[in-house]
């Protein structure tokens, strides 16, 4: 029996799919099971996955259910004590899984080991930034307003953690367990986080070193900045329905994070209007957030100001410079690390 169970959800991934794939099977820990989920790929994807013959791989096929039923099968499946989520456009770093194993193990009260995440183009380039989230301390108030994890292809759970969380719902007529939230096609992963938080005595804690890659897909569900803020308020409204002391002290300063985050979101996709509109409503939303971040605050409304004041190619070139910049000091502190501590 595995340790740990990673699962893969597949969907319209053919051209990143291999990479993602060979980032489990090269991974240096190896008692480990993958587990693919299948969510009717029209696409090549699977057949790519079945050219890999590794006993470590099981491919599990389903009706299209979206990315959460996707992982709630796998999660199904799983026999590992511990469940690893990759989405199978994004990758990891070979130490990825022993890392979060040494963490866990030597950490009993904590139930989801997470690390920073650096974010990669669509073609793979990195961008030059990684997150650089809260590691230790969290509370349901980080949760909720800043979401350390960041992403589902971040954290390595314990399976008991799942279960404890577990509720019934309906899958294409079928009665099951859900761990995520299939009426979701957005905020799954912050909602399945916020339920973690305040419905068991499991603690989040993170690791120090970047060991995801987190593919930033302009024409993906990311990128759709309206919609993923509809279902972030849905998961916000959950939580106020579970916990309306903690919803009534953080729900606008967490609405003003989710809002600046979005607007970064949309000088991203190059969406001036949408992203001043943004950036102005977050700090109209709670005042708060200025004396919480004034930094990373005043730097969104400076940016979604310039790319509405600046011809576009002044911008992209301002923009280029500052992130080579950040990524080159993000590659000399990952390497003074890797030097001290190995």
């Amino acid at each position: 029996m595995a340790t740990i169970s990673v699962i893969m959800p597949v969907y319209k991934v053919e051209k990143y799919i291999a990479q993602s794939l060979e980032s489990v099977l090269n991974q240096t820990y190896t008692d480990f099971e993958l587990i693919i989920v299948d969510d009717e790929s029209p696409d090549q994807s699977i057949a790519i996955c079945e050219s890999y013959q590794d006993p470590r791989i099981r491919i599990v096929r389903q009706q299209n259910l979206g990315l959460a039923g996707a992982r709630n099968t796998g999660i199904q499946h799983a026999v590992g004590e511990y469940i690893a989520i990759l989405d199978g456009d994004d990758y990891w770093a070979p130490k990825k899984l022993e890392s979060h194993l040494e963490h866990l193990e030597s950490n009993p009260r904590i139930g989801v080991s997470y690390c920073p995440s650096n974010f990669i183009e669509d073609s793979g380039h990195s961008m030059g930034i990684r997150q650089n989230p809260k590691l230790k301390n969290i509370s349901i108030e980080d949760i909720f307003c800043r979401n350390p994890i960041g992403n589902g292809s971040a954290p390595v759970i314990r399976k008991k953690v799942f279960d404890e969380i577990a509720f019934k719902g309906n899958s294409n007529g079928i009665k099951r367990n859900w761990y995520f939230d299939e009426t979701f096609k957005q905020s799954e992963d912050i909602d399945c986080w916020l339920r973690i938080a305040s419905q068991t005595h499991w603690q989040f804690e993170g690791i120090t070193q970047a060991l995801t890659y987190y593919r930033v897909n302009d024409n993906g569900l990311s990128a759709n900045v309206v919609n993923q803020f509809d279902s972030w308020k849905r998961a916000a409204k959950k939580l106020q329905l579970k916990d309306p002391d903690v919803f009534a002290k953080l729900g606008t300063l967490a609405e003003s994070y989710q809002l600046r985050y979005l607007a970064r979101r949309a000088i991203r996709s190059r969406d001036s209007r949408l992203a001043l509109k943004l950036a102005l409503f977050a700090v109209q939303t709670d005042f708060r957030i200025l004396l919480k971040e004034p930094k990373r605050t005043i730097n969104t409304l400076l940016c979604a100001s310039l790319i509405n004041l600046l011809p576009q190619s002044i911008f992209c070139w301002m923009e280029s410079t500052a992130m080579n910049t950040v990524g080159l000091i993000n590659t000399l502190t990952e390497r003074l690390y890797h030097k001290v501590y190995g």
